[in-house]
């Protein structure tokens, strides 16, 4: 049987997979439980185990998009670990609303599965190539991060929430560290540059539309299970321009010039680790965030504005913002003058938003996001050289 690795014979030439897709439709679940799970308490406390789900959720499916850039997933030993990956990232999904309680040792089980048993796949098939050190190293760090996933799981109360934030962070720390590991030392970019830039880009870009979509099936759902008064018709209207202007904001000019970036640079392990990896979690956070505020805003149109509503409709569009301005500084080198300034808006927003109903507060944090994409339009059309201007 051939190997699993992809050949690199034409830069650009790989292509997203129909079982990547199919693979994706997991994580659509796994976006809709995190946001039903934060809809039920906005509180710090639930904010924080919420975020923590997403992160392991995150990471379950970037480590699975950079295996699938280096490995075949038509070949047919590696689309059956796929398989199971995407079965233990079901179970992961399905333990999201009770991962603090009385599902936490399924969570943690699913996600060890996920990477400890992906990673072990990749070292044995990659056996021989320039990436089997990487995959040496990465299955020292998982095999730390995921005893503490386990442990914290069986222990349960505090020490469930202590180990797992120590988990996550071994797993964020990871990828900036180079998977250092005495004896074996560390890889460096460089040892990750033979993925194919575009490719990853693409797969990033599908998980942005994943999270949208589910802000349109909540905004949706919510609409129709209410009055329909005047207020909520405008409140609906508002979540899906809100939409909209996150797709604008990341698709409309960005997204193309930054897989054309990638696929260009000479190190496109950098652009992969810290523009992709890294700067899409406040992204994909925010969205999620913004989908929260979306149904709350519809149920509750007018009136008194209170703190967790103003934290989701204002935190949202911060993440997403914040998320968008590090990407691009990641990318091009220099920071985003409109990204800039719409999250001083924002910060403005907050400090007024007793003075708002929840609807007019939806409404100014959405014109400061269509601000965003018109900006950097007028922008690249003042250019000489019409190419896009982020700064």
């Amino acid at each position: 049987m051939p190997s699993p690795l992809r050949e690199r014979a034409d830069a650009g030439s790989t292509k997203v997979a129909f079982f990547e897709l199919f693979f994706d439709l997991v994580f659509v679940f796994a976006v809709t439980q995190l946001s039903h799970r934060l809809l039920g308490g906005l509180t710090p406390e639930n904010a924080l185990q919420t975020g923590l789900l997403l992160l392991a959720v995150w990471w379950s499916w970037m480590y699975t998009t950079w295996t699938t850039n280096w490995f075949d997933p038509d070949h047919p030993v590696f689309r059956t670990v796929l398989t199971g990956v995407m079965l233990a990232s079901l179970l992961m999904a399905a333990a999201i609303p009770e991962a603090f309680e009385g599902r936490a040792l399924w969570f943690a089980l699913g996600y060890t599965a996920v990477q400890f048993g992906r990673t072990l796949y990749a070292l044995l098939a990659s056996r021989g190539s320039p990436l089997a050190p990487t995959f040496q190293r990465m299955l020292c760090w998982f095999a730390v991060s995921c005893a503490l996933w386990t442990a914290g799981a069986v222990l349960g109360g505090t020490a469930l929430v202590v180990l797992w934030v120590l988990a996550v962070l071994v797993d964020l720390a990871g990828p900036s560290r180079g998977y250092f590991v005495p004896g074996l030392g560390r890889s460096t970019t460089a040892d990750w540059s033979s993925i194919d830039g575009a490719h990853m880009a693409e797969r990033c870009q599908l998980f942005i539309i994943i999270a949208l979509g589910e802000s349109v099936l909540l905004t949706g759902v919510t609409y129709s299970e209410h009055s329909s008064s005047p207020a909520e018709t405008a409140a609906f209207a508002v979540a899906f321009l809100s939409s909209v202007a996150f797709w604008w904001i990341y698709f409309d000019r960005t997204a193309e010039a930054s897989a054309e970036a990638i696929a260009a640079c000479p190190d496109p392990g950098r652009i992969g680790r810290n523009a992709y990896t890294y700067g899409h979690i406040p992204m994909v956070a925010g969205i999620i965030v913004s989908a929260v505020a979306d149904e709350l805003v519809i149920v509750h149109p007018t009136g008194h504005t209170t703190a967790g509503t103003a934290a989701t409709v204002l935190g949202g569009a911060a993440l997403f913002l914040a998320g968008h301005l590090l990407f691009t500084r990641n990318v091009f080198g220099r920071w985003s003058r409109p990204r800039l300034t719409a999250l001083a808006l924002l910060a403005v927003l907050a400090a007024v938003y007793p003075l708002l109903s929840p609807i007019l507060l939806a409404l100014a944090a959405l014109l400061v996001l269509i601000m965003v994409p018109v900006w950097d339009l007028a922008s690249s059309r003042r250019s000489e050289d019409n190419e896009v201007d982020f700064a």
